[in-house]
């Protein structure tokens, strides 16, 4: 079965750090690089980590396939 994670696209992460302020479960900002990391992809409902990346204004967080 093919399921599906959020991953941050790094070279436009913004540092707004909204999508932590969201979904902190799931999205942190790393204090040494100032991007935004998944810490953990399967942290909350996929309706909460989809709010998440709909408030990312640089629209860098997507969804990828984990098999």
């Amino acid at each position: 079965m093919v399921e599906r994670i959020p991953q941050v696209k790094q070279e436009c992460c913004q540092e707004c750090g909204n999508c932590e302020a969201v979904c902190p479960e799931v999205f942190h900002l790393n204090e040494a690089t100032g991007k935004s990391e998944v810490i953990n992809p399967r942290g909350a409902p996929e309706e909460r980590i989809q709010d998440a990346m709909d408030q990312c204004p640089a629209q860098c967080l997507e969804w990828v396939e984990e098999s």
